[in-house]
């Protein structure tokens, strides 16, 4: 297929691209660059373009014409969303809206969106199934549900198809080194705990010892990217073939807590280094697991890297490569 990614040079986006090359998909990469980095980038076709400009957008639809699009780019830092709430809206929500309108003008049907467990917000269950109600935290959940909730109205009122993949923490790296994880300012777990461990960053806080659960830390659900990015390509597929709008969850379908992470992270570096404990953040909770069942079945879906200890190698293996050349600056 020939197939637009916006983000393509981020995080998730880069992986997801890397997969779609190797089943020989043509790959147009749409990405201003404010987050995406070049060195992410491992084939296809580059657009520098900003969903901010209708203009932008249409140009690079008529230039290549896909079939599909899927769509990463958005802002996802949950505290800056608490902080910069109309930052949030203003990006998430109107760079989509001027996506989605310039997919009905150029007659693309088929859309996969990248969401976010954020739009379930308190669990009443874990793990959390698709049809748990929604009610985000923060606005950065918020803007992942009103998005959700266009691509409902977009298919009733004008037939475009979509899935919607809600995941939690994507982690790891790579398998065969070319990509990794590389936000600035760094927010998630690993990687903040694996710079920690090169002697990037000059502590590491836990936030939160006083959970009701197995150790006191938060327990949260890590899928490696890899996986992620192998389940997009299959969404893409079945939507396809289906010609139906789905919501998906994608998750490892086990918890792990903030100890335990650190403990696998000793383990796969060889190396400790002192742990600072401190208050929990405003919304955090207990445990976060997703119900993957009804993806594994749709998408026939197997996850291959997603045991802690492949996630920590990986994104270890990824970090120390890319320490070379680095001095102390918080550079990935």
């Amino acid at each position: 297929m020939r197939v637009l990614v916006t983000g393509g040079a981020g995080y998730i986006g880069s992986h997801t691209v890397k997969e779609l090359l190797n089943r020989n998909d043509e790959v147009i990469i749409f990405d201003n660059f404010s987050s995406g980095r070049e060195e992410l980038i491992v084939g296809g076709k580059v657009i520098r373009g900003d969903l901010w400009s209708k203009e932008d957008i249409q140009q690079a639809l008529k230039a290549y014409q896909p079939e599909a699009v899927l769509h990463f780019a958005s802002l996802i830092q949950v505290a800056e969303s608490y902080a910069h709430p109309a930052k949030y809206y203003n990006h998430n929500l109107r760079t989509t809206l001027n996506l989605l309108d310039c997919l009905l003008e150029f007659k693309i049907r088929y859309f996969i969106f990248s969401s976010s467990a954020a739009v379930y917000g308190q669990p009443l269950k874990t793990p959390i199934p698709e049809e748990h109600p929604l009610n985000p935290i923060n606005p950065y959940g918020a803007t992942k549900f009103m998005v959700e909730r266009m691509l409902q109205d977009y298919d009733r009122a004008y037939g475009l198809k979509y899935i919607s993949l809600r995941y939690f923490n994507a982690a790891g790296a790579d398998p065969e080194g070319q990509l990794g994880e590389c936000h600035q300012p760094e927010t998630h777990l690993i990687p903040n705990l694996l710079l920690y461990f090169l002697g990037k960053k000059e502590n590491f806080m836990v936030y939160g010892y006083d959970f009701p659960t197995r150790d006191g830390t938060a327990i949260r659900d890590y899928i490696h990217v890899t996986d992620l990015a192998r389940a997009h390509v299959l969404a893409l597929d079945r939507l396809v073939s289906e010609n139906s709008s789905q919501v998906l969850n994608l998750g490892s379908s086990r918890g792990y807590s903030v100890l335990e992470v650190i403990k696998e992270t000793e383990r796969v570096t060889g190396l400790t280094r002192p742990i600072n404990f401190g208050q929990r953040r405003e919304g955090d909770v207990p445990v976060l697991l997703a119900s993957s069942e009804k993806a594994e079945k749709y998408l026939d879906w197997q996850r291959k890297y997603s045991e802690l200890y492949t996630i920590i190698k990986t994104a270890w293996e990824w970090h120390r490569s890319h320490q070379i050349g680095r001095a102390q600056s918080g550079q990935c």
